[in-house]
């Protein structure tokens, strides 16, 4: 990766008092520098979507959203390395991609070694190893909270098709059933994976999906992402 210029920093913009935006931060080059640095916040959700800040600083739900994206993680990235399929990474993955304006961190990133060896994503690393992704891995997840319903139904997956991410995996589970959506990239945009007795195929991992929830003894659903 090329070294990123710097920039004079003038007066920063300050969201909610807790994260502050350098007025340098005006391009996707400067909004990388700026992640890729100390300074960067620690918390909550900032993105660089087609040449906008977003700040998300809202709580996350631990039961529709910190629990549902552990299940599933954890499940795809056992699958990945049982199958040597490729590299499963977890939130607070910076998946950048130039073509598409687009530096965030999605739920859940997934890159096949074929697209690493081939070069269509690839690992940035600083002295301490990897810190970033960029280019266009296999499969992206999000799980849709409260305050991101728009980003993740609307910006997001216009974003993720421009940086040629062939599966969009969409979850909402605020409601009595979680929502489950394998989106596959078409000529133009995503397009829905169609439900065979409840399963998804996906291609990218080779096997089909489901996401089942059941009350535990507190009365919390605890999601179960089955594979077969």
């Amino acid at each position: 990766m090329e070294a990123i210029a710097e920039e004079p920093e003038m007066s920063a913009v300050i969201v909610q008092e807790q994260v502050r935006i350098p007025s340098n931060v005006s391009s996707l080059r400067a909004f990388r520098r700026w992640a890729q640095s100390d300074a960067f916040p620690e918390t909550g959700h900032v993105a660089w979507l087609d040449g906008e800040v977003w700040v998300d600083m809202s709580p996350e739900q631990l039961i529709t959203h910190n629990k549902v994206k552990g299940r599933i993680g954890n499940v795809l990235d056992a699958l990945a390395l049982e199958e040597k399929l490729g590299m499963y990474f977890h939130d607070r993955t910076l998946l950048s991609n130039p073509a598409a304006d687009l530096s965030t961190e999605p739920d859940g990133v997934f890159a096949s070694f074929e697209t690493l060896e081939e070069g269509r994503a690839r690992l940035v690393e600083n002295q301490a190893g990897p810190i970033e992704m960029e280019g266009s891995p296999d499969m992206v997840l999000e799980v849709v909270s409260p305050s991101s319903v728009r980003k993740n139904t609307v910006v997001l997956p216009r974003l993720y098709w421009r940086a040629g991410i062939s599966e969009f995996w969409l979850v909402d589970a605020r409601g009595e059933r979680p929502k489950f959506d394998i989106l596959v990239r078409g000529r133009s945009a995503y397009l829905p994976t169609p439900k065979t007795s409840g399963w998804l195929a996906s291609r990218v991992f080779g096997h089909s999906f489901r996401i089942v929830a059941e009350p535990n003894r507190l009365g919390y659903p605890e999601f179960t992402l089955r594979v077969r």
